[in-house]
């Protein structure tokens, strides 16, 4: 019986490993109430990650794509005040993530579709399930662009969750004067480069 690398060997397929040093993946929360209108509107880096990227080159074909988040990692970026950024983070990781109880976010994608933009560069629409709070949204969407070079490749693209649809409550911080509103708009440009094991 063949292995798994085997049979993706036999049919072309690909593997490229994400990059997050060489990447930016963000999500911005907006918020709402007294101080919305003076531009604490958060935006939280995702620096640790993992996963990888599967293809035939030059067609897409086969293509899957599997992203661990370590949930604990998310920090606040930006100009935020040192002790807004504590708080922030504080409340994230304990009231809103429970990093404690669930340490990891995950999408796996269950279908992939490209079209060609021209040498080397699609249009994507990936299709997954996202696991974030002890709670699986299935058939979640995410589109971008993608870019091929001999070395790897790079996506870039936005997509937006709401928090409810995993089961966290809304929060505030600063003492309730910034309450952050459900839904998150994540932006990534992200690099993933050839490579096995």
């Amino acid at each position: 019986m063949k292995t798994e690398t085997e049979t993706e060997t036999e049919i072309g397929l690909v593997t490229y490993r994400l990059a997050p040093e060489q990447s930016r993946f963000t999500v911005q929360a907006f918020a709402e109430g007294l101080f919305s209108a003076f531009g604490h509107d958060p935006v939280i880096a995702i620096r640790d990650f993992s996963g990888e990227a599967k293809f035939v080159p030059g067609t897409l074909e086969g293509a899957s794509l599997n992203l661990r988040v370590n949930a604990d990692s998310l920090a606040v970026a930006g100009g935020v005040k040192e002790t807004d950024r504590d708080e922030i983070e504080r409340v994230m990781r304990e009231e809103v993530l429970e990093t404690a109880k669930y340490p990891e976010i995950v999408f796996a994608s269950t279908n992939i579709s490209a079209s060609r933009l021209g040498e080397g560069r699609y249009r994507a629409r990936i299709i997954g399930d996202v696991t974030l709070h002890g709670v699986t949204q299935k058939s979640v969407w995410i589109s971008g662009e993608v870019t091929l070079s001999e070395e790897g490749l790079r996506a870039k693209g936005d997509f937006s969750l709401k928090q409810k649809d995993f089961g966290i409550k809304l929060v505030s911080v600063a003492g309730g004067m910034i309450k952050l509103k459900n839904e998150l708009k994540f932006s990534y440009d992200i690099v993933a480069n050839q490579g096995g094991e």
